[in-house]
């Protein structure tokens, strides 16, 4: 029987995506379940994965731009599948003990400058699964220079840790002058349209501040183990960020407001995107009513969808519906920039390294902590004083914590009832 295997829906408005690459080759047998192909679409990157046993044939090549529903392979279950393909990873294992006794041979493998495995080994051979590529890539660890154990052939990410704890003969390449020429990605072009259409589209305009780092770096310093004891994460900035930014979207609701034709929506809550910086560009996951969250919740939250972001895992519902970004340049070491407008949300926060600087306190140069803060909105929709104003809020409740707990007053006019 022939089992077309169609593209399936990334989301409601999406109606093309393009085939990324295909993970296995054509007349490959594979296992039912096992991964085909990745697909792009504007917002993420999908795997299409085997309703069937059977062998492969690839009808849309890489590249190749397809309709939601398409059909991009067939899969030939009544094909025989060959022999040792149900056990692919004893052969691996016995390889492994025949190098152990054969320490001559190993040498000789490994002295190879290019190693390549038979295809019929798997329908894998030589692709890192999504983590072992991430690694790669970080510490541009060549493929060649990698012994797969995985399913089919595939690399793993322990893999890539034993490669690199081994020590590599590569070759060195000197004085090259080679270029190399590859096509933007689906999501690529589409960030690309959207920037370039937020500088046109929009009166984006940005206002500056700095922000004393001091009580904030004191309770991470005091709790961050019992913080971390407790609740399983640790405790960042980013999680006081979120939450003061949910507080003064409260006290400014013209910043957590969008343009929708000739109207104005404002949002009586406060959905939060997270600006993450993956292999395949940067995308930017929400934290859903983050305004009801504690800082545990936001830190765990954002963790989990930053790790799905980074495998490659995340939705387009996961991206989606966002009302206020912040976006973190400081963990690349950037002092100061403007952040570009996530449309079509009309506010964005960027934050920046925290560094060590004379400050005047009380008629006083002290050393602190400082990080400068850029707020970039839309004019049409804010005025300088609820976008100054709105960044000064955030200021004040990221150098005095309490607030964030008993608003403007401090807790022993609370407790006076002052």
């Amino acid at each position: 029987m022939i089992v077309e295997i169609k593209v399936p829906s990334p989301g409601e408005s999406i109606t093309e995506v393009e085939i990324a690459r295909w993970i296995v080759a054509d007349g490959d047998y594979v296992e039912k379940d096992a991964e085909l192909c990745e697909i792009d679409s504007d917002k993420a990157t999908l795997t299409v994965n085997a309703e069937e046993a059977g062998t492969v044939k690839i009808l849309k090549g890489d590249g190749e731009k397809v309709n939601v529903g398409e059909a991009i392979c067939t899969i030939d279950t009544d094909a025989a599948a060959p022999e040792g393909a149900k056990k692919e990873e004893a052969p691996a294992k016995e390889e492994k003990a025949a190098v152990a006794e054969k320490p001559a041979a190993k040498a000789e493998t490994k002295a190879a400058p290019v190693k390549e495995a038979p295809a019929e080994k798997g329908y894998a051979n030589g692709v890192p699964s999504p983590s072992a590529k991430k690694l790669m890539d970080e510490n541009k660890v060549p493929a060649k220079q990698v012994e797969a154990s995985g399913r089919g052939g595939r690399i793993t990410k322990g893999d890539v840790l034993k490669a690199m704890t081994s020590g590599f003969t590569g070759e060195e390449v000197e004085n090259s002058r080679d270029i190399k020429r590859e096509k933007m990605t689906s999501l690529r072009r589409k960030l690309a349209q959207r920037l370039v259409s937020v500088k046109q589209e929009t009166a984006m305009l940005t206002t500056f501040n700095e922000v004393d780092m001091s009580g904030i770096m004191n309770i991470r310093k005091q709790y961050k183990e019992k913080f971390a004891e407790k609740h399983g994460v640790n405790v960042g900035f980013m999680s006081f960020f979120t939450k003061a930014v949910t507080i003064a979207l409260q006290d400014f609701p013209q910043v957590n407001s969008q343009i929708d034709g000739e109207e104005i929506v404002s949002f009586n809550y406060a959905d939060i995107g997270v600006a993450v910086s993956t292999p395949k560009g940067l995308m930017v996951p929400v934290l859903r009513n983050a305004e009801n969250m504690s800082l545990a919740e936001i830190e765990a939250g954002i963790g989990a969808m930053a790790k799905k972001a980074r495998d490659g895992k995340i939705t387009v519902d996961d991206m989606t519906g966002g009302t206020f970004t912040i976006t973190n340049g400081g963990v690349f070491g950037s002092m100061l920039s403007t952040p570009i407008l996530n449309p079509p949300q009309s506010a964005i926060l960027g934050m920046h390294n925290v560094v060590e600087r004379p400050v005047a306190i009380n008629g006083k140069v002290e050393v602190r902590p400082i990080m400068y803060v850029a707020l970039s909105y839309d004019h049409r929709i804010i005025d300088g004083r609820e976008s100054v104003g709105f960044l000064v809020r955030v200021k004040q409740l990221l150098e005095d914590p309490t607030q964030m707990l008993f608003g403007s007053k401090k807790p022993v006019e609370i407790l006076l009832g002052l």
